[in-house]
């Protein structure tokens, strides 16, 4: 197979999994196995009901409902192939297989993710900072225009560090020491000059990852100021707690991701690094939605109404 005009001698990789030992096999299968449906149905779950209920059509919801499908395309773009290879001898994915994983979990997806934290953070700061012009500041269109630009900033730049990457030569071995198709893995496998490559993906996970984290910086310093100068206590913890959701989010997904990738090649470690990938590829996904839902009063009332309505409704229905 070939890819621009180097020739790949490889025609698919081996994935060593996520742990050496087979006595784990099965209770490590059952906890993902569940890890991923309680993701997809937190995640469905918090996506339908902002979808379906009025109350909830305001701009921080419209964001939250793209940051719960991205987390289902994430988690699904990693944890299927993970489960298949508990049961196989040869845990096998084609290079072209590795390369759209990669473009779509590690690039995408993931830079993606970035670019909507920082929107979500600006929504917080505008209806924080300017509450009286919020409405319009936020405008429907300005969210759709924001979101849209996350999408296309994210793939856009997974499309060139992936097609970058992918046009290494790889001439052997083909063991990739992790449990599905990162950067570091990958770069550790190829025969010719990395130098570039990692240059170019170092630095467009920088400008993508670093703008986001300005605009979060710069978001929550205004709202720290904003928040300072509310006299009483009680008006000061209300308006915080409006953003602590959004903020262990962005300190979950930044934290892990940083740690992974912005640092030295010398510093790598393979069992250290599944472990964290592990957080941020299985567990953050996860914990998003309940983070959002256990803190927020206000989805909590919309999901205590809607199962109200259900309730009267079967009541009605029932012949009994």
């Amino acid at each position: 197979m070939s890819w621009g005009r180097n020739t790949t001698v490889v025609t698919e990789f081996i994935l060593l999994g996520f742990s050496d030992h087979p006595e784990l096999k099965i209770f490590l299968f059952v906890l993902f196995l569940a890890i991923y449906l309680v993701t997809l149905t937190w995640n469905l779950g918090l996506t339908s009901l902002i979808k379906v209920s009025p109350s909830l059509h305001i701009p921080m919801y419209f964001f939250l409902r793209h940051l719960s499908f991205i987390d289902m395309c994430y988690s699904s773009s990693v944890i299927p192939k993970m489960l298949s290879d508990f049961f196989k001898e040869q845990k096998t994915i084609s290079v072209l297989g590795c390369a759209t994983q990669y473009f779509v979990f590690s690039g995408g997806l993931g830079l993606t993710e970035c670019c909507l934290l920082a929107a979500m953070a600006y929504d917080r700061y505008a209806a924080i900072c300017t509450p009286l012009l919020y409405t319009t500041v936020m405008s429907p269109s300005l969210c759709r225009k924001m979101v849209a630009a996350a999408y296309a900033g994210g793939f856009l730049s997974a499309l060139t560090a992936t097609d970058l990457l992918y046009r290494q030569d790889y001439c052997g071995p083909n063991v990739i020491h992790h449990f599905f198709c990162d950067l570091l893995p990958l770069l550790a496998l190829s025969c010719s000059d990395t130098s570039t490559t990692q240059v170019v993906v170092f630095v467009v996970g920088v400008v993508i990852g670093m703008m986001s984290v300005l605009v979060v910086f710069l978001s929550y310093g205004y709202i720290t100021v904003a928040v300072l100068l509310i006299r009483s206590a009680r008006g000061r913890y209300k308006t915080f707690t409006t953003c602590a959701s959004h903020l262990i989010t962005v300190i979950l997904f930044y934290g892990s991701g940083f740690f992974v990738y912005m640092r030295l090649n010398s510093s790598y470690s393979e069992s250290r690094d599944k472990v964290v990938s592990l957080f941020y590829t299985v567990v953050i996904p996860m914990l998003n939605p309940l983070i959002y839902s256990l803190r927020n009063r206000e989805i909590l009332d919309t999901l205590k109404r809607v199962m109200e309505k259900k309730v009267v409704l079967f009541q009605c229905l029932s012949p009994f």
